[in-house]
Protein backbone atom coordinates (compact mmCIF):
# COMPACT_ATOMS: atom_id res chain seq x y z
CA UNK A 1 0.00 0.00 0.00
CA UNK A 2 3.00 2.49 1.00
CA UNK A 3 4.22 1.80 -2.61
CA UNK A 4 1.38 2.94 -4.25
CA UNK A 5 0.77 6.16 -2.64
CA UNK A 6 4.66 6.81 -3.20
CA UNK A 7 3.24 6.01 -6.78
CA UNK A 8 0.76 8.74 -7.51
CA UNK A 9 2.67 11.55 -6.22
CA UNK A 10 3.91 13.51 -8.47
CA UNK A 11 6.67 16.87 -7.78
CA UNK A 12 9.21 18.55 -9.31
CA UNK A 13 12.18 20.84 -8.36
CA UNK A 14 12.06 25.22 -8.24
CA UNK A 15 15.53 26.31 -8.39
CA UNK A 16 17.27 29.81 -9.50
CA UNK A 17 19.88 28.86 -11.30
CA UNK A 18 21.50 29.81 -15.23
CA UNK A 19 23.52 27.40 -17.74
CA UNK A 20 27.05 28.90 -16.94
CA UNK A 21 27.83 27.33 -20.96
CA UNK A 22 25.32 30.21 -22.25
CA UNK A 23 26.37 33.05 -20.23
CA UNK A 24 30.27 32.29 -21.16
CA UNK A 25 28.63 31.84 -24.99
CA UNK A 26 26.52 35.57 -24.32
CA UNK A 27 29.16 37.41 -22.64
CA UNK A 28 32.25 36.50 -25.63
CA UNK A 29 29.43 37.35 -28.58
CA UNK A 30 28.79 40.79 -26.29
CA UNK A 31 32.69 40.85 -26.03
CA UNK A 32 33.10 40.60 -29.72
CA UNK A 33 29.73 43.12 -30.61
CA UNK A 34 31.87 45.94 -28.86
CA UNK A 35 35.09 45.34 -30.23
CA UNK A 36 33.36 45.72 -33.66
CA UNK A 37 31.05 48.51 -32.72
CA UNK A 38 31.58 52.08 -34.49
CA UNK A 39 30.38 53.88 -31.77
CA UNK A 40 32.81 51.71 -29.03
CA UNK A 41 35.74 52.18 -31.30
CA UNK A 42 39.24 53.51 -29.79
CA UNK A 43 37.86 53.38 -26.36
CA UNK A 44 38.38 50.68 -23.49
CA UNK A 45 35.02 49.15 -23.71
CA UNK A 46 35.47 45.66 -22.68
CA UNK A 47 33.24 43.08 -20.82
CA UNK A 48 34.37 39.63 -19.18
CA UNK A 49 33.24 36.82 -17.01
CA UNK A 50 34.99 36.50 -13.80
CA UNK A 51 35.12 33.06 -11.95
CA UNK A 52 31.85 31.89 -13.46
CA UNK A 53 29.88 34.47 -10.62
CA UNK A 54 30.80 37.96 -11.94
CA UNK A 55 30.20 39.81 -15.06
CA UNK A 56 32.73 42.67 -15.27
CA UNK A 57 32.06 45.92 -17.47
CA UNK A 58 34.05 48.26 -18.39
CA UNK A 59 34.28 51.52 -20.36
CA UNK A 60 35.92 55.14 -20.59
CA UNK A 61 32.62 56.90 -19.93
CA UNK A 62 29.70 56.36 -17.11
CA UNK A 63 26.97 56.36 -19.90
CA UNK A 64 28.39 54.21 -22.29
CA UNK A 65 28.12 51.22 -19.33
CA UNK A 66 24.62 51.31 -20.34
CA UNK A 67 24.76 50.97 -23.66
CA UNK A 68 27.32 47.40 -23.16
CA UNK A 69 24.81 46.29 -20.66
CA UNK A 70 22.55 46.64 -23.33
CA UNK A 71 24.33 44.51 -25.57
CA UNK A 72 24.81 42.16 -22.67
CA UNK A 73 21.10 41.71 -22.40
CA UNK A 74 20.36 41.22 -25.91
CA UNK A 75 22.60 38.23 -25.75
CA UNK A 76 21.01 36.48 -23.38
CA UNK A 77 17.84 37.20 -24.86
CA UNK A 78 18.95 35.34 -28.09
CA UNK A 79 20.64 32.29 -25.85
CA UNK A 80 17.45 31.71 -23.65
CA UNK A 81 19.11 33.49 -20.38
CA UNK A 82 16.96 35.03 -17.91
CA UNK A 83 17.72 38.89 -17.50
CA UNK A 84 16.73 38.61 -13.71
CA UNK A 85 20.45 36.32 -13.60
CA UNK A 86 22.12 39.64 -13.31
CA UNK A 87 22.17 41.66 -10.49
CA UNK A 88 22.57 45.19 -11.55
CA UNK A 89 22.12 46.71 -8.02
CA UNK A 90 26.31 47.12 -7.39
CA UNK A 91 27.83 50.38 -7.71
CA UNK A 92 29.52 51.72 -10.78
CA UNK A 93 32.98 52.33 -9.83
CA UNK A 94 34.10 55.54 -10.77
CA UNK A 95 37.39 56.44 -12.24
CA UNK A 96 39.47 55.77 -15.87
CA UNK A 97 37.59 53.53 -17.19
CA UNK A 98 34.44 53.34 -15.14
CA UNK A 99 33.65 49.51 -14.03
CA UNK A 100 30.11 47.94 -13.02
CA UNK A 101 30.65 44.46 -11.37
CA UNK A 102 27.32 42.48 -12.02
CA UNK A 103 26.74 39.21 -9.75
CA UNK A 104 25.08 36.25 -11.28
CA UNK A 105 22.35 35.44 -9.21
CA UNK A 106 22.10 31.28 -8.42
CA UNK A 107 20.10 29.84 -5.63
CA UNK A 108 17.67 30.74 -3.66
CA UNK A 109 17.94 32.19 -0.30
CA UNK A 110 15.50 31.61 2.83
CA UNK A 111 13.48 34.98 2.27
CA UNK A 112 12.80 33.80 -1.56
CA UNK A 113 12.00 30.13 -1.03
CA UNK A 114 9.26 31.48 1.72
CA UNK A 115 7.98 34.00 -0.58
CA UNK A 116 7.44 31.42 -3.36
CA UNK A 117 6.31 28.73 -0.84
CA UNK A 118 3.59 31.35 0.52
CA UNK A 119 1.99 32.29 -3.09
CA UNK A 120 1.86 28.70 -3.66
CA UNK A 121 0.03 27.54 -0.39
CA UNK A 122 -2.27 30.97 -0.52
CA UNK A 123 -3.74 29.65 -3.96
CA UNK A 124 -2.91 25.74 -4.02
CA UNK A 125 -4.09 24.87 -0.21
CA UNK A 126 -3.48 20.96 -1.10
CA UNK A 127 -0.21 21.36 -2.69
CA UNK A 128 2.92 20.37 -0.58
CA UNK A 129 6.59 22.75 -0.83
CA UNK A 130 9.10 21.73 1.13
CA UNK A 131 12.40 24.31 1.16
CA UNK A 132 14.90 21.96 0.65
CA UNK A 133 18.39 23.84 1.14
CA UNK A 134 18.06 26.66 -2.12
CA UNK A 135 15.51 24.37 -4.13
CA UNK A 136 12.03 23.87 -3.13
CA UNK A 137 10.67 20.46 -3.74
CA UNK A 138 6.70 21.12 -4.76
CA UNK A 139 4.29 17.62 -4.60
CA UNK A 140 0.78 16.93 -5.17
CA UNK A 141 -1.16 14.09 -6.44
CA UNK A 142 -2.57 15.97 -9.52
CA UNK A 143 -0.18 16.73 -12.74
CA UNK A 144 -2.14 19.36 -13.27
CA UNK A 145 -2.24 21.21 -10.18
CA UNK A 146 1.68 20.97 -10.79
CA UNK A 147 1.50 22.23 -14.32
CA UNK A 148 -0.97 25.34 -12.96
CA UNK A 149 1.85 26.03 -10.17
CA UNK A 150 4.63 26.20 -12.85
CA UNK A 151 2.02 28.77 -14.68
CA UNK A 152 1.42 30.55 -11.97
CA UNK A 153 5.59 31.23 -11.30
CA UNK A 154 5.57 31.71 -14.72
CA UNK A 155 3.18 34.62 -14.17
CA UNK A 156 4.86 36.26 -11.19
CA UNK A 157 7.55 39.33 -11.86
CA UNK A 158 10.43 37.69 -9.50
CA UNK A 159 14.16 39.87 -9.07
CA UNK A 160 15.82 36.33 -9.70
CA UNK A 161 15.86 33.61 -11.89
CA UNK A 162 13.06 30.37 -11.64
CA UNK A 163 13.51 27.58 -13.25
CA UNK A 164 12.05 24.05 -13.00
CA UNK A 165 13.72 20.64 -12.61
CA UNK A 166 13.63 17.07 -11.25
CA UNK A 167 10.40 16.13 -12.63
CA UNK A 168 8.96 12.72 -11.26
Amino acid sequence: MLYNERMSQFSFDIVSDYDIAEVTNSVDQAAKEISQRYDLKGTPASIELIEDKTVVLIKGEDFHLDIVLEILRNKFAKRGVSQHTLDTSGKKEEGNPWRWRLLLQKGLDQEKAKKITKLIRDKYPKIKTQIQGQEIRVTSTSKDDLQNVMKLLRAQEFSFPLSFTNFR
